[in-house]
């Protein structure tokens, strides 16, 4: 097997990461809270960095009319039969294909990570946004606007005495080296198919 399929194997099997480690983690910082409520986000589940975390940010949310956060979301049975289906064409692509087809998984993994990111942003305005209109506090902006509580996608952001802050984890982490891994494999397939030049 050539080099350049050889990184493609590896770059498709990365994202299988995702299955054993979280992909996103969300931290909510408060003088009232000396130890941070946070919970992760998984591909197929939500969970607690400490016991009971999620419990309580329902609790605390619930004042201020924001959603419970569910047990689960229709993206939890998407997202896993997604990364099984490309894993398997991308093992296709190492044992069949060459640095033209290495491309295409690269731009389709491109294509459908920005989709499912796009996604967690739009769940995460919902959350933070569609609020009850009966809770029983309630906060404008200067402009007299309901106030929204919508944590940030990717870095930290202060929420009225809270701290949020959004990162990525040890499953993006794969899922990202196996995105570069096989640009990569084309870069080397390409190079490596290149004809010689006879003098």
């Amino acid at each position: 097997m050539k080099r350049s399929n050889v990184i493609m194997l590896i770059a498709s099997l990365l994202p299988l990461g995702l299955f054993f480690f979280p992909l996103w983690k969300i931290t909510l910082e408060a003088p009232q809270y000396p130890i941070p409520l946070g919970m992760y986000i998984h591909i197929n589940d939500f969970s607690d960095v400490h016991p009971h975390d999620i419990k309580n940010i329902n609790l605390m949310n619930h004042y201020v009319g924001m959603k419970y956060i569910p047990e689960a979301i229709p993206e939890f049975k998407i997202f896993p039969i997604g990364i099984i289906i490309t894993t398997l064409i991308g093992l296709i692509i190492a044992f069949k294909g060459n640095h033209k087809w290495f491309l295409f998984w690269f731009v389709l993994m491109i294509v459908l990570s920005s989709a499912g990111l796009y996604d967690f942003y739009l769940w995460e305005h919902d959350y933070g946004h569609d609020l009850d209109p009966k809770a029983i506090m309630k906060f404008t902006n200067p402009d007299g606007s309901v106030m929204g509580f919508q944590p940030p996608l990717f870095g930290s952001k202060d929420i009225l005495n809270f701290r949020a802050h959004s990162y990525p984890r040890l499953g993006a982490l794969f899922l990202g080296l196996g995105i570069i891994a096989s640009f990569t494999a084309y870069l080397t397939g390409k190079k490596n198919n290149k004809k010689p030049v006879t003098m």
